[in-house]
């Protein structure tokens, strides 16, 4: 737990059971009495990629009260805890973050048990599920309606001379697409290993078109077997080089393999992601035919202060 302000926050990883690994973020639980620039504020302090922020909670007539550390979230027709949720960077607030779901879900499993959520965001209405499984808690996210577009040409080119990769260093299999599932994420795809390991690029640049396009992350894979893949995700738009662990782009990708018809209709992919940051985590995707949605899951556990 730590105190910014006089406002409790607290500080989970997400997709890693390892406080070292995965994707850090700042949770505040109760959120109903700060603006805008409070919020942000935390975030920046905190330094991480993105920080959340429970500014409510829903009854189960779906009046909206403010929330409280102390008290769970109103139950739904389905027995959900109901609340509302806002995500900043460092920089600025983004309209959804799937680590960050996760570690939010994660803190408030720890406080009022396992079980079902939903979670009002600015990209629409996400339902997690919270488990325990040996011992260990583990979060399911399932997005928004997803939708998988082309990239101009010309603003392809400029991403790959921002981050100096030859188009001959992509992946032909894998096309350059932007792809959303709460967030917009260009999806490039390398041919190699190495090519996904040695990133480094033009801060600036880069920030420039991903303002231009409205992308959050780009989301930088190599596939390392048919349903493992290997994955990067700058994010100089939020202030950071580079995102540990992104459940948003994990859905994202998600939902374009399936459009591209790389994966079958039903699938569970494996993605590794911060290795070469020294943050090693897991993220778990889930496609299920005749359900356009993508779940993400993964464990997480508590940053001690």
């Amino acid at each position: 737990m730590s105190q910014i302000p006089g406002i409790e926050v607290l500080r989970y990883t997400a997709f890693s059971a390892d406080p070292e690994g995965g994707n850090p973020a700042g949770v505040v639980l109760d959120a109903s009495g700060l603006d805008d620039a409070a919020m942000l504020a935390v975030a920046a302090e905190l330094g991480y990629s993105e920080s959340a922020f429970l500014t409510g909670r829903e009854e189960a007539g779906g009046e909206e009260t403010p929330g409280g550390a102390g008290a769970s979230g109103g139950a739904g027709a389905s027995g959900a805890r109901e609340y509302t949720i806002r995500y900043f960077s460092p920089k600025a607030e983004v309209p959804f973050c799937g680590h960050a779901t996760v570690a939010t879900a994660l803190a408030l499993a720890e406080r009022d048990g396992p079980g079902d959520l939903v979670f009002g965001t600015r990209a629409g209405t996400v339902p997690v599920t919270v488990t325990r499984e040996g011992g260990e808690l583990r979060a399911t996210l399932t997005s928004v309606e997803p939708d998988v577009a082309d990239i101009a040409p010309d603003d392809l080119a400029e991403a790959l001379a921002a981050l100096d990769w030859p188009a001959a260093d992509l992946d032909p299999a894998l096309p350059p697409r932007i792809a959303f599932a709460g967030a917009r994420h260009l999806v490039l795809a390398a041919a190699t290993r190495e090519r996904l390991a040695d990133l480094r690029y033009d801060f600036a640049r880069l920030e420039a078109l991903m303002h231009r396009l409205d992308l959050t992350t780009l989301q930088l894979v190599w596939r390392a077997a048919p349903a493992v893949f290997h994955v990067r995700d700058p994010f100089p738009v939020g202030g950071v080089v580079e995102d540990p662990a992104t459940g948003a782009a994990a859905a994202a990708f998600g939902a374009y393999l399936r459009a591209e018809g790389l994966v079958p209709d039903t699938a569970l992919l494996t993605l590794h992601q911060g290795e070469d940051m020294g943050r090693p985590g897991t993220l778990t995707v889930e496609l299920r035919a005749g359900d356009a949605r993508v779940r993400v899951s993964g464990t997480g556990t508590r940053i001690g202060d």
